[in-house]
């Protein structure tokens, strides 16, 4: 509900009954000295079991205006230019938490840097029925091509992914569009459904929407899950940042667009990287990207989410040195009541990345509990395998327009349709995305069995030997520094879950 605030002129003789109204009605809120300055948007979250509906009238008592509220599960973006809204507002009966979102944009992080200057692309010989499946090396390593002869995915079935829009012109992406499930939330948290609001002007949500869904039309690359729908879902700006209010809003409209059976993640949604239950701005953050996410899950809706690319054990943190990185990182130490959201809030999918050679990718966080499975992001240093694998990186969909968004040597060209190569957890959480649309197309569609399907089906992949091990001494924990390191056995360990994602298997 979107609430606007009304100025209305009073007659002399009603004034005094008004007043009394004003008063009885409006909340009862300690005079604090207050500045006035920019405009800032906040998100407030209200205590178990209290409501929000009279949120239009309590916010605008403690001196801001309603953006929004999602009374479902008790979050309400809030805008003020007072410096004590925060407190006014934490002041307020029933109300658990407030925090401005300003300097809590996340930013992805992917596109990890060549050791070596990247080659010439020439496209190989199609192995997979489009122009350039023979480049997708990513498709046949989990079985995308051989289970599409089984299911290649239900037009009941939409993927809603929440990342910097899509480019619903691309040619491989056009006739899969679900225009009517599709929305921008960067707006303060309010769904925008107009198509020129969600269209994607950074390239990072088209490159993952094609590895998802993009179409098998006999050109460009074939998506995991070729007749499925994608919605794009618009949490991103043009710069890649994630804010709260917008990732609250992402996932209330998944959970409340039924057509929407999967969604997926390839971004941090906290304020830091690491967010820390015990400091009171960041937990009020927590609270209410974590009811959102669990919203979507309770509605059906299975969500896939990326691990990360910062080489990082998400089971051990001790120390994040690179948020908030859309201002200035400060080094704090982290522990356990510290997580990264989505991908350890619990029921998400979590999803590390592999390369050619079927390691971890060298970039790639990981840990027990985070990840379920792993799938191909792409590795460029140590897993290139030329010809259908040069680069090491994952070919999708781009939006022409933005051609100067994808570096001239990971560029692919499809006459004036772009395609572009790619690397990073950002990549490899689509392809399972993908085979969870599978799996509903099947008819399988309570969130927690789709991703015991995804788990069981998997295929079972062990900790590094000591010599493979050591190829990552290069390459340590970007937070604190610590070498990387793998937990458990073939059945389950920290760097690859259950194992890599078998989308046959996960179909046969």
């Amino acid at each position: 509900m979107q609430g606007t605030l009304r100025f209305v002129r009073l007659r002399p003789r009603s004034l005094l009954a008004a007043l009394s109204l004003l008063v009885l009605s409006m909340p009862v809120i300690p005079v604090e000295a207050a500045t006035t300055g920019a405009v800032q948007t906040y998100i407030v979250t209200y205590k178990d079991g209290a409501s929000s509906g009279s949120a239009a009238s309590v916010i605008q008592g403690a001196g801001g205006q309603l953006a929004y509220n999602y009374q479902q599960i008790g979050v309400v973006i809030a805008r003020s230019n007072r410096s004590d809204f925060a407190a006014n507002m934490r002041s307020v009966a029933g109300v658990d938490g407030a925090s401005a979102t300003a300097r809590f944009a996340t930013r992805f992080k992917d596109d990890q840097p060549d050791a070596v200057a990247a080659a010439t692309v020439t496209p190989a010989i199609p192995t997979g029925g489009d122009s350039l499946s023979g480049l997708q090396w990513d498709m046949p390593q989990i079985h995308a091509f051989e289970a599409q002869v089984i299911e290649s995915g239900s037009r009941a079935v939409t993927v809603g992914d929440i990342d910097t829009g899509l480019d619903y012109t691309h040619p491989d992406l056009a006739a899969n569009v679900d225009f009517a499930n599709s929305v921008s939330c960067i707006n303060n948290g309010v769904p925008d459904p107009n198509p020129a609001a969600w269209n994607d002007e950074n390239g990072h949500g088209t490159h993952t929407a094609g590895t998802i869904a993009a179409a098998h039309n006999g050109i460009g690359i074939v998506g995991v899950a070729p007749n499925v729908k994608v919605a794009g879902i618009r949490a991103g700006n043009a710069a890649g940042f994630f804010f709260p209010e917008s990732v609250v809003c992402a996932f209330m409209w998944a959970g409340t667009h039924h057509a929407i059976k999967v969604t997926n993640n390839s971004y941090f949604a906290d304020p830091w990287l690491f967010n820390c239950k015990n400091d009171p701005g960041q937990r009020a953050i927590w609270k209410a990207e974590s009811r959102a996410i669990k919203f979507a899950m309770q509605q059906g809706v299975t969500v896939v989410a990326a691990a990360g690319n910062e080489a990082d054990d998400l089971a051990h943190p001790t120390q994040d040195v690179t948020s908030p990185d859309d201002t200035t990182p400060v080094i704090r130490p982290v522990g356990n009541e510290c997580v990264v959201i989505p991908v350890e809030i619990p029921g998400v999918i979590g999803v590390s990345a592999d390369g050619n050679f079927g390691m971890k990718s060298f970039y790639s966080s990981y840990g027990v509990g985070a990840v379920q499975v792993t799938a191909p992001g792409g590795d460029s240093i140590l897993q290139k395998n030329p010809p259908s694998n040069p680069l090491g990186r994952v070919l999708s969909t781009w939006p022409s327009a933005l051609v100067g968004n994808c570096a001239p040597a990971r560029r692919v060209f499809e006459g004036s349709t772009l395609y572009c190569y790619q690397q990073g957890t950002s990549m490899a959480s689509p392809h399972v995305a993908g085979v969870a649309a599978l799996i509903a197309s099947l008819g399988v569609t309570q969130a927690g069995k789709v991703q015991a399907r995804v788990d069981n089906t998997a295929d079972p992949m062990s900790c590094p030997t000591v010599i493979e091990l050591a190829q990552y001494a290069f390459f340590p924990s970007v937070s604190n520094g610590a070498a990387q390191h793998c937990q458990g056995g073939t059945g389950y360990n920290s760097w690859y879950g259950h194992g890599q994602v078998n989308a046959l298997s996960a179909v046969s």
